[in-house]
């Protein structure tokens, strides 16, 4: 039985493509799996895939009675359904340690950069000791130019970097940053796409304090992509994302890539929130938060902060 390899909900190009990396890596470690995915994929992610010559991979959210490596998080809330009904073998991660728990030792690699291409590179070159194929390379330059936002998030380290360009060499890349700008331009492609599908291009879950918060992210090279009739269209959907899943928050960061800041949109039943996280007040269902371009390590934590004071 093959090992599924799985990224999280409502997947972005680091978690498709670190699941077809990691199942690379496993076949040339001898072992049979599978790349899949939990959502469908956004326009982005469906551009690098074409680019290197990857099929789409299988569309799987259950793993009972599987065994699954995980990549790309650790959380209960992104993970695949039934989770505790399969045998999770491995993660390989970047981001904080989730609550997904075993029953046994599992391998579990993980490291504070800004992308799991990069953590996938060390696993390939320091670990493992296998070459990286020049496609597979080329997925995990894309996944790092995204992920870092083209080197421009605080997630961003030199690792990130120097992999960055070790991997664009390998793949034959000679100009990573004009293929990042065709990659940010294929992720602001807004124009006729239903607002749902637009906050779950690139959105999770998280556990605050007991209370389901929901942050999606667009990041988008000019934040006037987004029309004034597309914002109202926008909140009325968090609106009834925030009811139907008894969220009590619901935030959407219009990240503008050339500006590097994040116009927050925010659904809560405490707008106070939001002040004592970012210390900028709402106006309306808005705010402005310069500088402010991860999810991960500039809107989960301070809100994380803010919930449990």
């Amino acid at each position: 039985m093959a090992i599924l390899i799985l990224g999280h909900k409502s997947p972005d190009t680091d978690s498709v493509t670190a699941a077809i990396a990691l199942a690379e890596l496993q076949r040339e470690l001898g072992v049979d799996a599978v790349p899949c995915r939990q959502g469908e994929l956004n326009p982005e992610t469906a551009l690098v895939l074409e680019k290197f010559g990857f099929p789409v991979p299988q569309l799987t959210t259950d793993v009972t009675d599987k065994q699954y490596m995980l990549v790309d998080h650790s959380d209960i809330k992104q993970a695949p359904d039934n989770w505790d009904k399969g045998e999770l073998l491995a993660v390989v991660d970047h981001h904080k340690i989730g609550d997904i728990t075993t029953s046994k030792p599992i391998v579990f690699f993980a490291l504070p950069v800004g992308c799991t291409g990069t953590v996938l590179y060390k696993m390939y070159i320091d670990l493992y000791k296998k070459p990286i194929a020049p496609k597979v390379a080329g997925l995990m330059l894309s996944a790092i130019l995204s992920d870092t936002v083209l080197f421009k998030s605080a997630t961003c380290t030199p690792d990130d970097k120097a992999v960055a360009e070790a991997l664009a060499k390998i793949a034959g890349v000679d100009d990573m940053m004009a293929w990042g700008m065709e990659m940010a331009k294929a992720k602001s492609s807004v124009e006729g796409v239903a607002p749902k599908d637009l906050i779950h291009r690139d959105y999770k879950d998280f556990n605050m304090s007991g209370k389901t918060v929901g942050i999606g992210q667009l990041e988008l090279i000019s934040l006037d992509l987004i029309t004034k009739d597309m914002k109202c269209a926008l909140l009325d959907e968090m609106k009834k994302m925030k009811v139907d899943g008894n969220r009590h928050s619901v935030f959407l960061m219009l990240t503008d890539i050339m500006k590097e800041g994040t116009e927050l949109l925010a659904v809560t039943d405490d707008p106070a929130v939001v002040e004592k996280a970012f210390s900028e007040k709402l106006d309306g269902n808005t705010v402005w938060l310069p500088g402010v371009m991860s999810r991960k390590k500039q809107m989960v934590p301070p809100l994380e902060r803010a919930f449990a004071g």
